[in-house]
């Protein structure tokens, strides 16, 4: 049931399919919320395959992969997202979340050691707990400080032999981070790998179909052999459009996790017409299509950067933009501009974080960026952003005025 608090705060209600735009309460808004940075949803070839899977397939798996939930396009999905990865071999989960939760504690186990970035998302945090691993954290995107760090394992490791030769060393990090729109340095990470030996697994959720030529992601981007980074771990839910998370690497690494990845093991498997609509999507890709979003990206980020009464955080070529008011930055000013860009025809969003959360975050829009957004879209929403924003401080200092 709703408590009496819930009931004070209007939830915005969606009634429609969350493409460019979207209907929030009955007013159609263009969608600056969406995490679909590809207009994948909505596309009628893929609602098509989707359709054609439900009556072969029926809706459901209604079976772990191990018994009885293994279905034809599963392996399909598998061997085409090995082959687009350029790695040996992938496996797919039924949920983004569980996929990275999973993967993280079927290798690591208490006793062993993790060095990761203090950013990483909430799956990382619940995957890396799961472990019970000896856990460090370095500042964000700090590789110094992650060097200290290492350099005081080295230490220990020197004095303690015996045990470090039975200690396996790990780093977690994402390529693109979701809670600051920043891009991993991966080539000093490879460095620090072949100097410290400890095993890569980078979680590419946000970075899959958006960093990158041909999408690829992180390794493209820098354009570094797939082979130093351990294992890569992606999402199915944001540039495909779909359900599900992935992980891929060398057969002897991914093989692991059918008998060892919890989310994998026991869960029922990801429902045929999703994995239909990822083959289908991923016929989209195509570097035209990446090129576009990196362009909307860039130009989105350029445009909200004039605005002087906010600071702007994340990459330039990522789809996520960080807002923040200079003056005032509550969550609770932040969301009453979110409800102003409502009524203007606009879907913008706080930034929502667990309450467990191992690191405080600093509230923020999250504004994000997809390929169907025009030039001209983009230069008037983001016009349209900060006349609102005006509006609300211009209001702010008449209600303090008033007191």
């Amino acid at each position: 049931p709703i408590g009496a608090a819930e009931k004070e705060v209007p939830v915005p209600i969606i009634e429609s399919k969350v493409g460019k735009y979207v209907t929030i309460n009955g007013k159609e808004c263009l969608n600056l919320a969406t995490m679909n940075f590809l207009g994948m949803i909505g596309k009628q070839e893929i609602e098509e395959a989707a359709i054609t899977s439900v009556l072969k397939y029926g809706v459901g798996s209604c079976g772990p992969r191990g018994f009885y939930g293994t279905i034809d396009v599963h392996l399909l999905l598998e061997e085409k997202l090995a082959q687009y990865m350029e790695c040996e071999e992938a496996i797919i989960y039924s949920y983004g979340f569980a996929t990275v939760a999973s993967a993280i504690p079927a290798y690591s186990k208490r006793g062993d050691i993790i060095f990761c970035d203090e950013e990483v998302c909430y799956a990382i945090q619940k995957g890396i707990l799961a472990s019970r691993s000896t856990v460090y954290y370095y500042k964000h995107n700090d590789l110094d400080h992650l060097v200290e760090l290492l350099e005081i394992q080295a230490t220990k490791d020197r004095k303690n032999p015996k045990k470090a030769r039975v200690t396996n060393r790990f780093l977690v990090t994402e390529g693109l981070f979701i809670n600051t729109g920043q891009i991993t340095n991966l080539p000093r990470l490879i460095e620090l790998k072949q100097k410290y030996k400890f095993r890569i697994f980078l979680d590419e959720s946000y970075s899959f179909g958006v960093l990158g030529e041909n999408g690829r992601g992180l390794t493209e981007f820098y354009n570094v052999d797939r082979r130093n980074v351990d294992m890569i771990v992606g999402s199915m839910e944001f540039s495909l459009g779909s359900v599900g998370g992935f992980a891929c690497g060398s057969s002897f690494v991914i093989r692991h996790q059918r008998l060892a990845g919890q989310g994998y093991v026991f869960s029922a498997s990801l429902p045929p017409l999703h994995a239909s609509m990822v083959l289908k999507a991923m016929d989209f890709f195509n570097k035209d299509l990446f090129s576009k979003l990196i362009e909307n990206c860039k130009f989105a980020h350029q445009a909200l950067e004039m605005i002087d009464t906010i600071t702007v955080a994340g990459d330039p070529l990522s789809p996520m933009k960080h807002i923040r008011l200079i003056d005032n930055n509550s969550e609770e000013a932040l969301r009453e501009i979110c409800t102003m860009a409502r009524e203007n025809n606009l879907a913008l969003t706080v930034a929502s974080y667990n309450s467990t959360e191992l690191f405080k975050k600093e509230p923020s829009i999250r504004l994000t960026v997809n390929t169907e957004l025009t030039e001209d879209e983009i230069t008037s929403s983001i016009k349209s952003i900060a006349d609102i924003i005006e509006q609300y401080i211009s209001r702010d200092i008449s209600q303090e005025s008033a007191r």
